[in-house]
């Protein structure tokens, strides 16, 4: 009898080790068991991860950067036609990820879809060095007719790597996450970190794009050149598909976007049906079905209550049960709220990538103007962009190892600080790089209207930099944010937002110089932005920029206070 109770008693203590043993957000394994923590996720699969971004932005930048030298140079295309058909691939390259997060979130995973969109990627730069290769392999053919095989061939190089971009990029992000159970608090703390060397690591093989792939293209030619980005991204791969059995899967739940328009279909065919005073009422997926499925309920909020008309049930519903078109459960109807609630956080993200390009584009422009000798250097006005990447990359580890932890101890939180105030602080840091060009611009102005001597290009090194910790807090914070509050069934897609952020901030970047441009040049006048900066007004355009960035940091700030965070059942 003793023996007897001293086993059940064993049994008792072992019991909870059994299940800790296995991650509590219901992810699995290769081979599609329950993943263990001690042999699956966490940093180990991370590194492996993070490697296989470092290749893919290598890969990608060190096309990129050069591109417009390759079309003029080498292809003989105007000046006009090299940029346009630069800035029509690149936007391409920002768009494709939300076509990839679909397609990883509802049908073939994160993992088989970077694996596939890595694979394109590489055949699509090799099709770019073998567009440099034409002239030696083929021969007795016209100079036209060489470079109109160059141009197709190369630009079908380039669109399969836009859509090799769209595949990695969104599900590298949501998947290097996904190794961190959400269930485990020092797992949870390590996913923040993620985000901040996920940033970390692109802004590395920036640096090395601009400066050593650069240097390998002007001095050893555009096949070698073009090349090099193909064997790192076979790299990539290779790092990505090692690290296999040390992953963690998320299960699929079918189409965000069908489960979207569900959601919108059902309240729309309920428009004159009034949501029950008791929310108990309201339709929600049975606890069976929830753990059976591992689906975690989402908490009902009282905003938005025009959506929950699909959880209400009635008559008609009785006759077609499980009709997702007709009635929709309360946890599907929290999902679009939350989606609903981020928008307005994502447009005021989205300005603070308007004021980014401006820094890369106008202040080039004033960098020109001013005298690049540093010593007996002369330093190129647009590698001052250097000083953003390196203020980013500098803060990184600080902000990461020192001020969370401090942070930490000071507010309780497991982040330091709320996702929201980070991206907040980035945004008026992107108002004060702004305010700092305008008075750089006022200087010089001021002294070439004087005749003096030039302003030096050193002047705009803090404008640079302070951009940089705006990177830095804005960029990864919003990455982080995205991913905690999406829905668990739409986290790639959600993470996509971020791309599509840099993309709508630069075409509103573009519609802005556009506005200003024919506002300003009206009646035969200079404008704020001529040809000749001294003849016209930059400084005003800046202080516009900046004003225009404290507006949306006013609104950021005003969504961010009434936002309601996603909570679980």
């Amino acid at each position: 009898m003793a023996s007897s109770e001293q086993q059940e008693h064993a049994v008792a203590l072992l019991q909870p080790k059994v299940e800790e043993a296995y991650t509590t957000d219901g992810s699995l394994d290769i081979d599609g068991n329950p993943a263990l923590k001690n042999r699956t996720g966490g940093w180990r699969a991370c590194r492996s991860i993070l490697g296989t971004e470092f290749c893919q932005c290598l890969a990608y930048f060190g096309m990129t950067i050069n591109l417009v030298t390759y079309l003029t140079t080498e292809l003989h295309q105007s000046n006009v036609a090299a940029a346009k058909n630069v800035s029509t691939w690149q936007a391409t390259c920002f768009l494709t990820p939300l076509a990839g997060a679909i397609v990883a979130d509802s049908y073939w995973g994160k993992y088989h879809t970077m694996v596939v969109g890595c694979c394109i990627g590489v055949a699509g730069l090799l099709m770019a060095s073998l567009s440099a290769l034409l002239p030696l392999l083929i021969k007795n053919i016209s100079t036209l007719a060489m470079a109109s095989a160059q141009e197709f061939v190369l630009f079908l190089g380039l669109y399969m790597i836009a859509f090799g971009v769209g595949g990695l990029r969104p599900c590298l992000m949501s998947f290097g996450a996904d190794q961190f159970d959400a269930g485990d608090p020092s797992e949870r703390n390590s996913k923040g970190s993620y985000f901040n060397w996920y940033l970390f690591t692109m802004n590395c093989a920036s640096v090395i794009s601009t400066t050593a792939m650069v240097w390998l293209q002007d001095h050893y030619g555009w096949a070698l050149g073009l090349a090099i980005p193909a064997m790192v991204l076979a790299v990539g791969l290779s790092f990505l598909v090692a690290a296999t059995p040390a992953y963690r899967f998320q299960r699929n739940r079918g189409s965000p976007f069908t489960r979207v328009c569900q959601v919108v279909v059902a309240a729309v065919r309920k428009f004159n049906v009034a949501p029950p005073a008791d929310v108990a009422l309201l339709y929600e997926v049975p606890e069976d079905d929830c753990s059976m499925e591992r689906v975690k309920r989402i908490k009902h909020t009282d905003d938005l209550q025009f959506f929950e008309k699909a959880a209400v049930v009635t008559a008609s519903d009785e006759e077609a049960a499980g009709d997702p078109w007709r009635l929709c459960s309360l946890t599907r109807v929290e999902e679009l709220k939350i989606l609903v609630r981020m928008l307005p956080l994502w447009a005021s993200i989205a300005f603070f990538y308007t004021g980014m390009a401006q820094v890369n584009s106008m202040s080039v422009e004033q960098g020109m103007a001013m005298d690049a000798r540093v010593g007996s250097l002369r330093v190129p006005p647009a590698s001052l962009a250097t000083f953003e990447l390196l203020t980013s990359m500098a803060l990184i580890p600080l902000y990461d190892r020192a001020f969370v932890p401090a942070a930490r101890r000071l507010t309780g939180r497991e982040k330091g600080i709320p996702d929201l105030l980070r991206i907040g602080v980035g945004l008026a840091m992107a108002v004060l790089a702004m305010a700092a060009a305008a008075l750089v611009e006022t200087r010089r102005a001021r002294a070439a209207r004087m005749g003096m001597e030039k302003t030096s290009i050193v002047w705009q090194v803090p404008q640079y930099a302070v951009m940089g910790v705006g990177e830095m807090l804005a960029s990864a914070g919003q990455l982080d944010f995205f991913y905690s509050q999406a829905p668990p069934a739409m986290k790639t897609v959600c993470m996509a937002l971020g791309f599509l952020a840099v993309v709508a901030g630069v075409y509103l970047s573009s519609l802005v110089l556009t506005a200003v441009s024919w506002a300003t040049a009206t009646g035969g006048r200079p404008g704020w932005i001529p040809d000749d900066l001294n003849e016209g007004h930059l400084d005003r355009f800046f202080w516009m920029m900046a004003g225009l960035g404290c507006l949306n940091l006013v609104a950021f700030t005003s969504c961010a206070m009434r936002y309601k965070s996603r909570k679980d059942c």
